[in-house]
């Protein structure tokens, strides 16, 4: 199990497939991602590692002999994940192609009604409701129980919530500028820290470095789309359209089930008409015979 990053929501955009489709686009931004402190199994019970972004005042940072950090993140790892203090992870830490977990703070909305909050339908607009449509109408209940119950949906405090995004795909990396192109809705406002871990669902992708991505690390080649579109390993390719030969083929199967059908409906009427044919032939000399009596 491989160390997770830090990253900085900067915004959307969007990138190009060579057939012309565009994919929309979050862009992460790995400020300075270090290692500042380590768990290990036989001092602290467990085994992680602390990882730090961004740039903050000097302050409780003199022990790990690194830059003072805005945001500091513990990732559990496997005992052969664990990384130095002060190594530097990059973007190449990710591979195009890859998916990944993303959690954050989400957007905070402030005070919501019950519509917004919980998508109610609201009240009547007309037919004596005075001033009250937006309400979420009655809560409590009568003398028993007496009480709202704990948990009933009603208008609050809607959103900055620590939500987790899983499966999401990233479709480009930029170990230069340390961005990541990530595919998918991604939690939080712009500016707003993220957690980006490997995919807990899906296996790890078999290109993704072992334990981590580090700045130095000469094994690690990264051959990139040019600018602007898609990695070659994330593109996503139509579907091939039948030609017209397979068309004709299942119009013509179509047409002979109909044709079947239509068959099989009127032998089924058939034997209906034929005994109503034989009853009123047969009510006919009955019928004679009464008159001449």
């Amino acid at each position: 199990m491989r160390t997770g990053v830090i990253a900085k929501k900067m915004g959307m955009t969007r990138l190009f497939q060579a057939d012309g489709r565009h994919v929309p686009v979050t862009v992460l931004q790995l400020e300075d991602v270090q290692v500042v402190g380590r768990r290990e199994a036989d001092r602290d019970g467990y085994t992680a590692v602390q990882l730090g972004a961004g740039k903050a005042k000097a302050k409780n940072f003199g022990k790990a002999s690194v830059e003072p950090k805005a945001r500091v993140v513990e990732f559990r790892v496997a005992e052969d994940a664990l990384l130095d203090v002060g190594a530097t992870i990059t973007a190449d830490h990710f591979v195009a192609g890859q998916f990944v977990d993303i959690q954050g703070v989400t957007q905070g909305k402030g005070f919501a009604g019950a519509m917004k909050r919980w998508n109610f339908g609201g009240l009547r607009a007309t037919h004596g409701v005075s001033v009250s449509h937006r309400s979420h109408g009655s809560t409590g209940n009568r003398q028993d129980p007496g009480r709202v119950f704990k948990n009933k949906k009603m208008a609050g405090h809607m959103g900055a919530r620590n939500r987790t995004q899983q499966n999401l795909e990233i479709v480009r990396t930029d170990a230069a500028r340390g961005l990541l192109f990530v595919k998918g809705s991604v939690p939080g406002s712009k500016g707003g820290w993220l957690s980006v871990t490997d995919a807990i669902k899906l296996p790890l992708d078999e290109r993704a470095p072992y334990p981590a991505g580090l700045l130095g690390d000469k094994e690690i080649v990264t051959e990139q789309a040019p600018a602007g579109f898609v990695d070659d390993a994330a593109v996503h390719e139509i579907p091939a359209l039948p030609s017209d030969e397979e068309v004709a083929a299942i119009a013509a199967e179509q047409e002979a089930g109909a044709a079947e059908a239509e068959a099989a409906a009127e032998a089924a009427e058939t034997p209906a008409e034929e005994n109503q044919d034989s009853d009123a032939a047969g009510e006919t000399p009955a019928a004679d015979e009464s008159k001449e009596g």
